[in-house]
């Protein structure tokens, strides 16, 4: 499959994330029910690892790998307890589309520090996402 089909089946899980999340959500400390998500994701992780193995899986090149890739995991850490208190506290109709406010913000970042060209395109595409974002979280 091509990066664009990932990237499709990434947003139909996505929006899955958001209402399975929401319904599990209530009642719960957000931070214990981001555990719990994240006991679930890590487990589940390991196996799809193992069960895909290919030669090498289990080697990491660098150690600056593995700084990023433990960066990138507080990171979302952080992104997840921020989401589910969100989740807690509004609705999922206008919590997900401010969540995606991080297109408009990868866009920006990938410019300023993995040197990736911003184009009219991505420019406008991102602040069309934006703005509908802020549209939906208003509404």
């Amino acid at each position: 499959m091509s990066w664009i089909a990932w990237a499709l089946l990434s947003a139909v899980f996505a929006a899955a994330t958001a209402i399975l999340a929401k319904l599990g959500v209530a009642g719960v400390d957000s931070n214990f029910a981001t555990a719990v998500r994240t006991t679930v994701v890590v487990i589940f992780s390991w196996l799809v690892v193992y069960a895909m193995r290919q030669p090498g899986t289990f080697q990491v090149s660098s150690r600056k790998t593995w700084f990023f890739l433990c960066l990138s995991g507080m990171a979302t850490g952080l992104s997840w307890l921020c989401y589910f208190r969100a989740l807690q506290l509004g609705p999922a109709s206008r919590v997900a589309p401010l969540d995606k406010l991080s297109v408009l913000l990868v866009i920006v970042f990938a410019t300023l520090f993995l040197g990736e060209k911003m184009t009219w395109g991505k420019a406008l595409g991102g602040l069309l996402i934006a703005a509908g974002a802020i549209l939906v979280s208003l509404d």
